[in-house]
């Protein structure tokens, strides 16, 4: 049986690749990098790290001269990371409202599985997060966003049983 012409070009495009392995980090560059950091480390990620990075091989890797930033990188309970990034030089640039709404393009929030979802917005608007809204989707999921430091919009979701 012969095949389609897209299975073959599936096929061909697939073998000049590598495979995906895993989602390694997101980046999100803050200005407040310890208000960001603690707004996470509430949410129950933990700190792997912290450094400086600078110099021509990072400016390089990223497309900018002059760079010298302090980054964290942090993880979740099951290993997924985000980096949070305080650009020193060069100066960031903000891109928009800092509390821009759903609609605006690029990436909009992260969102992490929980256990009691009302425990943890409880907790987390006692540490200065908002929350933007809460629903049930099909008897499936509770979901919450919440807004933390910077605008920064975090998913919530509870699978119901």
């Amino acid at each position: 049986m012969s095949k389609s012409k897209s299975e073959a070009v599936s096929e061909t495009g697939n073998a000049k690749r590598g495979k995906l392995k895993r989602m390694d980090n997101v980046l999100i560059v803050v200005e407040d990098l310890e208000a960001v950091k603690a707004f996470f480390l509430e949410l129950g990620l933990t700190l792997e790290g912290e450094t400086t990075v600078e110099g021509p091989q990072v400016g390089k890797l990223i497309g900018l001269e002059n760079v010298r930033a302090t980054l964290a990188m942090l993880r979740t309970p099951d290993g997924q990371g985000i980096e949070l990034d305080k650009f020193h030089t060069p100066e960031p640039v903000r891109h928009g409202p800092v509390n821009a709404p759903m609609n605006t393009m690029g990436i909009r929030r992260v969102m992490f599985a929980v256990e009691d979802i009302d425990a943890v917005v409880a907790h987390m608007r006692a540490h200065g997060a908002e929350l933007i809204g809460e629903m049930n989707y099909e008897n499936a999921y509770r979901l919450a966003y919440i807004r933390g430091p910077e605008g920064i919009t975090v998913g919530l979701a509870e699978q119901l049983a």
